[in-house]
């Protein structure tokens, strides 16, 4: 009896192993040899931004998970700078926004005449949402009302200011149409709380935490960037994609509102090995929960919304999962 007994602990034992969505995977082709041991580089942001936070629970992840790798998770100046240090070889993967990664891949806009390479997509993670703010007050209830009005389109040079010529172009207004401050978030905020302007733009998750802040004192509205306009935006810069911002994501916001975004996407040097990348891919979504222990932006990771709205090509360990899962032809 205790002989079977036994026996039975043991088939037991063996099922709930093999039921566990994610082991450890060996980044090796031999199947017998220990994986040699790999140290790699991620470049992240800010040491308080989400990019460091989020960043540093996918490298602890990586280095658990995939057999003979350790990863090293740096804090950095974020998208533009993390595409020059990926571009020299100074870190192997990286977290950027995918509108500019477009750019550095093609030598346009905050990379105008420098195209960049040695680089390639892995994964797009979680949407950064282009989110118009205006006080109601001044009247402005569509994009198309901020003509001739006091509006804050962020930092000189800065990813957010590009969304927001951008969108403004989708409706057929350019700066010249609106009175320009370039400022960040907390003083867009600040500004607009004082009266100073009448509407800011904000490329951030949602909630942002300016803006959350704000609608706690006062009354605030989000703009709709949708329809026609929507559609021509996304058809002219293929990064973007459709989000909806819940209803209640601010006080005072009582319905959805329909916008676009733009994703925090990894990018890895183009000399890391199909098996490494593939083993990284794999084990960031199947691994999905462990994220999400660390970061409540896991909770985004979706192969096929991985792949939507990204133009710069897939590295092919990357982009062989992709097609394993069904969402790459």
């Amino acid at each position: 009896m205790k002989r079977k007994l036994s026996l039975l602990l043991v088939l037991v034992l063996v099922f709930a192993i093999a039921m566990t969505a994610c082991n450890k995977t060996e980044d090796n082709t031999e199947g017998d040899e220990p994986a040699a041991p790999v140290n790699i580089k991620m470049a992240t942001g800010g040491t308080t931004g989400t990019y460091y936070a989020y960043g540093g629970v996918v490298g602890t992840l990586f280095s658990d998970k995939i057999e003979g790798l350790t990863v090293d998770v740096q804090s950095t100046g974020a998208s533009a700078a993390n595409i020059n240090l990926i571009s020299d070889n100074e870190v192997q993967i990286a977290i950027v926004q995918n509108d500019v990664l477009d750019y550095a891949y093609n030598g346009t806009d905050l990379f105008d005449g420098n195209k960049l390479e040695g680089f390639s997509s892995m994964a797009a993670c979680y949407a950064e949402v282009c989110q118009i703010v205006a006080n109601p007050s001044s009247g402005i209830t569509t994009v198309a009302d901020l003509a001739g009005k006091n509006v804050s389109v962020g930092d000189a040079g800065s990813g957010v200011e590009f969304n927001s010529r951008q969108i403004l172009e989708a409706y057929g207004l350019t700066f010249d149409d609106i009175n320009v401050w370039n400022l960040g978030f907390g003083d867009s905020a600040s500004a607009l709380k004082d009266g100073k302007i009448d509407a800011f733009f904000c490329t951030a998750g949602a909630p942002t935490t300016a803006i959350t802040e704000l609608a706690t004192t006062n009354s605030i509205v989000i703009l709709n960037v949708d329809g026609e306009e929507a559609a021509k935006l996304i058809e002219s810069y293929p990064f973007y994609t459709s989000y909806s911002i819940p209803a209640n994501t601010y006080k005072g916001m009582t319905e959805d509102a329909t916008t676009v975004a733009v994703k925090a996407t990894f990018i890895v040097n183009n000399e890391l090995s199909e098996d490494l990348v593939y083993n990284m891919t794999k084990t960031l979504f199947e691994c999905k929960e462990d994220v999400v222990a660390g970061n409540a932006k896991g909770s985004e990771l979706d192969p096929a919304y991985a792949v939507e709205g990204v133009s710069v090509p897939f590295h092919p360990g990357a982009e062989k999962y992709f097609k394993e899962v069904g969402v790459l032809g």
